[in-house]
């Protein structure tokens, strides 16, 4: 879930877009019903247009640190008990 409560849709930019390297899987706030926007901005900030990316089905490939970073919940302790 997004920030506000709404749902997020998993995008990696298409093959060709950018270089391999940089295909990561951003995160998305997916418009309201009907909206059509210009651009979407990942959770990162990171603008992506029509044509430049593909919408994920499932989990697959690098994730983007920034949009994970920007999706966790705030307050210490989250990794508290890891390794």
């Amino acid at each position: 879930m997004g920030e506000n409560g709404g749902m997020l849709a998993l995008v990696r930019l298409r093959r060709g877009v950018v270089g391999e390297s940089r295909r990561v899987c951003h995160l998305i706030p997916v418009p309201p019903a009907g909206a059509v926007p210009e651009h979407l901005t990942a959770l990162c900030g990171e603008s992506i247009f029509p044509g430049e990316a593909e919408v994920l089905d499932g989990l697959r490939g690098m994730p983007c640190h920034a949009c994970l970073m920007a999706n966790t919940p705030a307050g210490g302790g989250l990794l508290a008990n890891a390794g």
